[in-house]
């Protein structure tokens, strides 16, 4: 029997199997085919919060930021039909993030199915590419079941998105109490080993090595491996770059963090571990050196086997438990004759390039420059604030300077590339870290896609301080395209457009700056404010990111 006294249900079994796997809020949107897993979480003792939102794409991003804070799986429900294809891209980011993400989700009923039943679609072929696996329950029986075997997928390496829909049969229908075989243990994955022979090899490419650099990725932190890395690049005099999730493992100012150095160290390096993150376009697709030197040879490390890069040679290559990676690669490995040329040179190009940036960080130019915005951000920013990213260039900008303080203080798309995340993460993360600061970082046209759930942030009193780059155009398209044809079209959006206005008629706070002398002090009143509140800073629309790949 239910809390409320009814017979229990398939939405229920569903909501105990959740919270089995260490689940404490739901992210959706109302729909009458979950109904029964509303129910779930409202009679469950104690209950199960649930935050609904305006779109169904922020409930799968609020739960992917979940998962990527916590670092336990994340839930999200859809409803049947429009309800799962509107979170398909959302399914998409946690898929390349590599994130722990169950979707559960509503569908017609089985009684009917083919008649033409209200948002009859056979959802799991559309999932299927881009999850570790789509299916249906039928059984109202079999719920508890497939949600905790849905749950330990995803959180098994390498860690991705499952969905799961289940008929209107199977949700709504009565469901005999199920014990599941063992307690679920959300927190302690397997522990998978790497092979010893691998590690080997890594380290004798290591002493043959001058000019080396390490690159600490997403999946190291997901990995829960931070420690044993920073460890490892520790006792080895690493120079280190890091990448999405990765940064902040070594903090700002370390002496072997170089990532203002990056084109120097992957020009000239002549060897490149990179671990916790695939060899896409963001590093070059794999390829360094060859600037004055040879080729660099590259090593990849993985949390598992299907993630190693197989479109570039490898020199070496280990998978497995990261932490157990790095803790064998330092005790076999030994620091080289790099920390008396190579490590200082790097620290000198960062410290030159630190140093050139002073002017832009404070630079009195009307229209705003996007760097005005970060160096007045940079002394409000707390060691534990959590910073998303959601935009193109003036979030390029914040990927170079803003440098978080601790492991786990960093949210942006990904590789993926998908615009709209940003209040779908804002949510995720205020509920993560309800002690912190949460910043997001907005491009004017990013805005577009998910600005209208402030309103969530409002009607769950989530305060989240929100700034918006706001040059009137989508600036890289257009200054690409200008390059390419002399001209641009479908690039422009309304200059000075008031996104702080849609936030204020939705409930929160918010304000337009023009001028850079009034940028810190609206900022201090943002974080201030207790509430959702948006800075909508007019910026340079001439102004381009320095980008050196378009990912293409």
């Amino acid at each position: 029997m239910s809390a409320a006294g009814r017979p229990a249900h398939g939405g229920a079994a569903a909501v105990a199997a959740a919270r089995r796997n260490g689940v404490t809020t739901m992210f959706t949107l109302s729909g009458g085919h979950v109904f029964p897993l509303y129910d779930g979480a409202v009679t469950a003792s104690p209950p199960m919060p649930i935050i609904d939102v305006r779109h169904e794409q922020t409930a799968v991003f609020a739960a992917e930021a979940t998962a990527r804070l916590t670092r336990r799986p994340g839930l999200a429900v859809l409803t049947a039909g429009p309800g799962v294809t509107n979170g398909i891209s959302a399914v998409t980011t946690a898929h390349f993030n590599g994130t722990p993400v169950v979707v559960l989700a509503g569908r017609a009923p089985d009684g009917r199915w083919g008649a033409g039943s209200l948002q009859e679609l056979d959802h799991p072929p559309l999932l299927a590419p881009v999850t570790k696996r789509a299916w249906t329950v039928h059984d109202p029986s079999r719920v508890g079941a497939a949600v905790d075997e849905a749950f330990a997928l995803a959180d098994a390496r390498h860690r991705g998105p499952v969905f799961l829909d289940a008929s209107l049969e199977a949700l709504f229908g009565a469901a005999d109490p199920y014990q599941p075989a063992g307690p679920a243990d959300p927190g302690s994955p397997g522990r998978d080993h790497p092979d010893a022979a691998d590690i080997t090899a890594v380290a004798r490419l290591l002493a043959a090595a001058r000019r080396p650099v390490l690159v600490l990725g997403s999946d190291v932190w997901l990995d829960g491996a931070e420690h044993a890395a920073r460890a490892a690049a520790e006792r080895l005099a690493l120079p280190v770059i890091a990448n999405g999730q990765g940064r902040g493992i070594l903090p700002p100012g370390h002496p072997l963090l170089v990532t203002r150095a990056r084109s120097a160290a992957f020009g000239e390096a002549d060897l490149v571990i990179v671990a916790g993150t695939p060899l896409d376009f963001r590093l070059g697709y794999g390829r360094f050196g060859g600037r004055d030197a040879a080729p660099a040879q590259v090593v990849h490390l993985a949390d598992a086997a299907d993630q190693l890069a197989s479109h570039c040679a490898l020199a070496g290559s280990a998978a497995g438990d990261l932490a157990t990676i790095f803790t064998a690669i330092a005790s076999e490995a030994a620091a080289g004759d790099w920390t008396g040329d190579w490590l200082p040179r790097l620290q000198d190009v960062c410290a030159r390039q630190l140093a050139a940036d002073t002017a832009l960080l404070q630079s009195d130019a009307r229209p705003i420059h996007p760097l005005r915005v970060y160096g007045e951000l940079a002394g409000l920013l707390q060691p534990d604030a959590v910073v998303i990213g959601d935009g193109g260039d003036f979030v390029s900008y914040a990927g170079k300077y803003v440098e978080p303080q601790q492991p786990g203080g960093w949210l942006d798309p990904g590789p993926y590339g998908c615009l709209g995340t940003g209040l779908g993460y804002a949510i995720g993360a205020r509920l993560a870290r309800p002690a912190a600061q949460v910043v997001l970082l907005l491009g004017d046209g990013a805005a577009g896609f998910s600005l209208m759930d402030a309103d969530t942030l409002v009607r769950h009193g989530l305060p989240v301080v929100m700034i918006c780059g706001n040059n009137g155009i989508w600036g890289l398209e257009k200054h690409p395209m200008r390059a390419l044809y002399g001209y641009d079209v479908a690039a422009d959006l309304q200059p000075d457009c008031r996104y702080d206005q849609v936030v204020t008629a939705l409930g929160g706070g918010g304000e337009l700056v023009t001028d850079p002398a009034d940028l810190g002090p609206a900022l201090r009143r943002a974080f201030d404010s207790g509430q959702p509140y948006l800075v909508n800073v007019s910026t340079d629309p001439q102004d381009a990111y320095p980008r050196s790949t378009t990912g293409v």
